[in-house]
């Protein structure tokens, strides 16, 4: 009977759909600006990085679960991994 719940533990597992990547272009912003890369997904997170207007990032969900109350979206810039506002980003 272990067994079998174990395997069916693992199978449901396996099921899960994986997050797809998406790509992104950052858009929204002045001539010059940058987007931030932050460590979390708040404005007062630590900057991790930056990312000019036009260039492609890659998604991987995103969330309005944070503190204050603001779309954040879990992105990979030159091989940066963090958090930037959803308002500056635009699916290709």
């Amino acid at each position: 009977m272990l067994r079998l719940a174990l395997l069916m533990l693992v199978l449901a597992l396996v099921a899960l759909p994986a997050q797809a990547a998406e790509i992104y272009r950052v858009d929204g912003l002045p001539r010059g600006e940058t987007l931030s890369i932050r460590e979390t997904p708040d404005a007062a997170g630590p900057v991790l990085g930056q990312i000019p207007v036009g260039r492609r990032v890659t998604g991987f969900g995103c969330t309005n679960d944070t503190p204050s109350a603001t779309t954040w979206c879990r992105v990979r810039f030159d091989g940066t991994l963090g958090w930037a506002r959803r308002r500056y980003l635009t699916p290709e």
